[in-house]
């Protein structure tokens, strides 16, 4: 699959797409009805939380039940979500072979039979074969075990709730409507893909998009520097992002080693925002100013997102949303933060109010800081 860098100025146009792509020019001409996450599409009216994977992703090796409660990335998860005041949802779309997308975080799907782990890659399965792992939608039929490898260890894939495997389509049909979805293009970050995959993958999945939305509010994200150049090409009705983890890892595509350039790169190809990982904004906080001074949005993802104090701060800073695994547990923090707000706007002058933040913010960045080195 090896192949060019896309560049911005070499992405085709929604009038030169491939003849597969019949229905593509709709994408592009079709007015927004209710789904723009704001008025310019550049930032949210309020901080918004976004659940990971649903109702937060699965640690099978973690104590914290917490982790375990529901299957990730199935609509049992994604409903349960739905249940706190959430903005959106969070989840991995990958194609399968034959060009059904598919909600599925891992690269390979892994199962295990007699001691013997069998490893497929998701999408060289057929829908039908994906579908045969897991939790069966037929009573009484048995799927083939699910496992992860976890720290180089075969783990049970074993969650309080069950449930079976999904596609996107089953997503926007059997999904809370008041929900709105980040759909994460999920790419393997060990192959470099051709242009034309990317392309027919974007199509498949936007087709999908197209006929099921509606008014449902919808941001595509991705670690693809190609995939979202690619997106925001290829229509412009939904906003996309680019996800970085900032320089946490260090990659061949330069693009993905920094803030710096996951910045430059959603300027050059007006991208609408960045998430990024979190710990890489409380290295440099003056970051968030820069980004935003960019007219770009930007979420944060990461573990330390299930502390109500880290989010709390980059309420502060300036962040406009968080993606975050313990749903509950961070809706609940942020409503009693606004409560608490509420109360002290009516007991003080403002300029007190924002003297009190600024002392409040500078403690806590200087707090997280020294978290993060020790």
């Amino acid at each position: 699959m090896a192949t060019k860098a896309v560049h911005v100025s070499d992405v085709p146009n929604l009038d030169h797409v491939p003849e597969n792509a019949a229905s593509l020019s709709l994408y592009a001409t079709r007015r927004p009805t209710g789904v723009d996450v704001s008025k310019n599409g550049k930032s949210f009216p309020k901080f918004t939380v976004i659940g990971h994977r649903g109702h937060g992703m699965n640690i099978l090796q973690s104590t914290d039940r917490r982790m375990k409660a529901f299957k990730e990335n199935s609509i049992l998860s994604f409903n349960n979500a739905a249940k706190h005041p959430i903005d959106y949802i969070e989840f991995d779309v990958q194609v399968t072979k034959d060009d059904v997308a598919i909600i599925f975080h891992d690269n390979f799907i892994l199962s295990q039979e007699h001691g013997t782990v069998f490893e497929k890659r998701a999408t060289d399965l057929t829908i039908n074969e994906f579908f045969s792992y897991g939790p069966q939608r037929e009573a009484g039929k048995e799927g083939k075990s699910l496992v992860r490898k976890v720290n180089g260890k075969i783990v049970g894939w074993d969650v309080e709730s069950d449930d079976h495997l999904c596609t996107l389509q089953e997503a926007f049909q059997k999904v809370n409507p008041c929900i709105g979805f980040n759909i994460e293009l999920k790419f393997d970050d060990n192959v470099v893909y051709e242009q034309d995959h990317l392309i027919h993958v974007l199509q498949v999945i936007m087709k999908v998009v197209s006929e099921n939305a509606k008014d449902r509010p919808i941001i595509f994200s991705s670690f693809q520097p190609d995939a979202a150049l690619l997106m925001k090409k290829l229509q412009h009705r939904y906003p996309v992002y680019f996800l970085t983890n900032g320089g946490n890892e260090v990659y061949d595509d330069v693009r993905r080693n920094s803030l710096e350039e996951a910045k430059k790169l959603a300027l050059e190809g007006r991208l609408d925002g960045i998430v990024s990982e979190v710990k890489a904004i409380f290295r440099n906080p003056s970051v968030v100013r820069e980004i935003k001074g960019s007219n770009l949005s930007l979420l944060t993802y990461g573990k330390l997102n299930n502390f109500s104090e880290t989010v709390h701060v980059q309420q502060l800073m300036g962040v406009d949303g968080v993606i975050v695994d313990l749903v509950e547990e961070i809706t609940r923090a942020i409503g009693e933060t606004k409560t608490r707000k509420g109360s002290d706007d009516e007991k003080r002058e403002k300029t007190d109010e924002e003297d009190g933040r600024g002392i409040e913010l500078s403690f806590l960045l200087n707090l997280i800081s020294q978290v993060i080195q020790h």
